[in-house]
């Protein structure tokens, strides 16, 4: 009728959906919406998991030059604050690291190739002393069994020991076949270090210019957190690789050196790589030294990994990267079943950047730089004042 408000206050009907919806529990209703959702989500990683392999050969090069970016940019940036010119700061950075790198590769594989003989020739006689213990020990095993199976040890080692070498040049061969690939990272990590700013500012050009900012600021504070997590890990890296070298080379386990670069690169990938590059280390010792130098060596294994664990990693990183245990685990495993060994270490810092991207993402001020006390001692020892990166 006329005068009467327009809307009725009787209950508005429900439509066959919404009747449908309602007989289903609300706790159903939610776990549908979270499965689908997490479907997206999932068949998203999966696509850009194929996709990242289909253009691996570009796009790992152009990982492992942030990677050696995050590393070599504080360096460079101490050159040039003291008057180095910029394009000699970052030419010297580089040429640094790939006479580091290729040296101690190139050693580490010659002492392989010289310590064949020796190892096999160790690896014998610890076979020989496992063959009389158990001869000596009463077990119910027949001497013949035991003879046969240490004699088959000892002659598949000889058979292997000319191989060794083969093996060598063999990684040689596949390391320049990676040529181009280790061209181009160099190439990308010159002008990363050069003028990174700058080409960061032209592909955020892309985005519409009212996140601009945003993404911008966020990967500022992401790539802080790699520059924190690549400088721990370089760290620990080395200390673990040299305290443990130092006790292979106590012990006179042969290709201490190789060994000890092994520990130095798994170290790379956190919790999993330095448990199974130890363990390496561990089985050469059983292998060639015996039972009770392998049990010190596990010794020292475990001591160092306590000591990264509860020790040089809080005091090396401080609360810059805060990355839950599992959380790792998973990120390394994901990397490992997608890109092998290559996306086991990545995995981690894309994780670490990711979360400090997207946590700043939503347009909070950029979160205080908290300093561990090993970088705030670096820099008083260097002289250098704390500056935080601008977003821009």
């Amino acid at each position: 009728m006329p005068g009467e408000s327009e809307h009725s206050d009787e209950p508005r009907r429900l439509t066959l959906r919404e009747e449908d919806d309602a007989k289903v529990s609300p706790g159903v209703r939610a776990t549908a919406a979270w499965t689908w959702r997490l479907l997206v989500i999932g068949f998203g990683v999966v696509v850009l998991g194929r996709l990242f392999l289909h253009f691996e050969d570009v796009l790992f090069p152009v990982m492992l030059s942030l990677l050696f970016t995050a590393m070599l940019r504080p360096p460079t940036e101490w050159a040039i604050a003291r008057g180095v010119p910029r394009v000699v700061a970052v030419l010297t950075s580089v040429l640094a690291v790939i006479v580091v790198v290729v040296g101690l590769l190139a050693f580490a594989v010659q002492q392989g190739v010289a310590s064949g003989p020796e190892l096999v020739s160790e690896f014998t006689d610890t076979v020989n002393d496992a063959r009389q213990w158990l001869t000596d020990s009463g077990l119910p095993i027949s001497e013949d069994t035991i003879s046969t199976v240490s004699t088959d040890l000892i002659n598949w080692a000889k058979s292997n020991e000319a191989a060794l070498a083969n093996r060598a040049l063999g990684t040689a061969e596949f390391g320049a076949k990676l040529g181009t690939g280790v061209l181009l990272t160099l190439f990308l990590l010159i002008f990363f270090l050069y003028d990174g700013h700058r080409l960061w500012r032209y592909v955020t050009r892309l985005v519409p210019e009212g996140s601009r900012d945003r993404v911008r600021g966020a990967s500022a504070a992401g790539f802080r957190t790699l520059e924190a997590y690549v400088r721990a890990t370089v760290i620990v890296a080395a200390i673990d690789a040299a305290v443990i070298g130092v006790g292979l080379w106590i012990l006179g386990v042969p290709l201490a050196l190789p060994l000890v670069l092994v520990i130095f690169f798994g170290s790379f990938i956190p919790i999993v790589g330095s448990f199974v590059s130890g363990t390496l280390a561990v089985v050469v010792t059983l292998t060639t030294q015996g039972l009770l130098h392998a049990v010190i060596v596990l010794a020292i294994l475990v001591f160092v990994m306590a000591f990264e664990g509860h020790v040089l990693q809080p005091f090396v990183l401080g609360h810059s990267v805060k990355l839950h245990p599992v959380a790792v685990i998973v990120a390394i495993a994901l990397g490992i079943s997608v890109a092998g060994i290559v996306g086991g270490l990545l995995a981690v810092p894309v994780v670490a950047f990711l979360d400090t991207a997207f946590t700043w993402y939503p347009g909070k001020a950029a979160p205080p730089a908290k300093e561990s006390r090993f970088t705030k001692w670096m820099r008083g020892w260097l002289g250098l004042r704390h500056r935080v990166p601008s977003s821009e």
